[in-house]
């Protein structure tokens, strides 16, 4: 199981939101390359970042902080990022800037035709995100709940030909409240491409919840208030999930990606 910390950017900064507020932001720290660096040092071995300005404006917002991060880990490890991607333009400007994953949301709901492109001029570097409340997809940084349903919205993505999914429960994250281990469970056994579980992982219990169920799919998580709030110790979690996946650094696949584009791995 890969653990994968969240840096969120808003306004430049490092922030986490309750539930996708963007009114409900707390700021954990105004340097978000330092933070990037932090998570390097603890051993991650993927990081996941959101441009929220972006998500919410329709383009990117925070290009020059997430530039910034990209420079502080090299290629040491992949670095994948969501928001405000609504484009090809930007997503070859962003891997260009050496970012190693594009993560599509509300344009892959709105636009499938363009998720195709992208998937077709990207092999191998492009994510969905399917961000739900109960099964619905919502976009627009979350703002508008569509009637579209993840499950059958992510078998339609899988054949155009995406690298993984992200799912999200909203009413899950950042509350801290433990991860909806059914609905993303439900998801992963649907398709054959990977799930990357998001929001509200809060403990020890929670990477061993979703452990039990990697064989099912459920390949990696996105780590975010836990950690800022040192309710989780970051090393302590993917050590953990290491030594309950019987793998190491060496096995860590989804962390490097499989993709005929992916970058070298860590």
């Amino acid at each position: 199981m890969l653990l994968i910390p969240a840096i969120d950017l808003k306004d430049g900064r490092c922030v986490r939101l309750r539930q996708g507020d963007m009114e409900d932001a707390t700021v954990f720290s105004e340097d978000p390359a330092a933070m990037a660096a932090h998570w390097l040092e603890q051993g991650a071995r993927r990081l996941h970042l959101v441009d929220l300005n972006g998500a919410a404006a329709g383009r990117p917002r925070n290009e020059p902080a997430i530039k910034a991060i990209v420079a502080a880990v090299g290629d040491r490890i992949p670095v994948q990022l969501g928001g405000g991607i609504r484009d090809l333009d930007t997503i070859e400007r962003y891997l260009d800037d050496g970012l190693a994953f594009v993560i599509i949301g509300t344009a892959a709901v709105k636009s499938p035709g363009f998720l195709r492109d992208a998937c077709s001029a990207f092999p191998g570097q492009v994510i969905v995100g399917l961000d739900a409340r109960d099964g619905k997809v919502a976009t627009d940084g979350w703002s508008k709940l569509t009637g579209h349903d993840v499950i059958d919205l992510a078998l339609k993505f899988e054949d155009l030909g995406v690298e993984a999914v992200v799912y999200t429960d909203i009413g899950r994250d950042g509350m801290l409240s433990g991860v909806n281990i059914e609905a993303t469970v439900r998801l992963a056994q649907a398709v054959s491409i990977p799930v990357i579980a998001s929001g509200g992982v809060s403990s020890l219990a929670d990477i061993e919840a979703l452990c039990a169920v990697e064989d099912q799919g459920v390949e990696a998580a996105i780590l975010g208030r836990a950690l800022y709030e040192n309710k989780l110790d970051f090393g302590e979690a993917q050590r953990l999930a290491d030594r309950l996946g019987g793998r190491d650094d060496e096995h860590a696949d989804l962390a490097a990606g499989d993709g005929p584009d992916s970058p070298e791995a860590p």
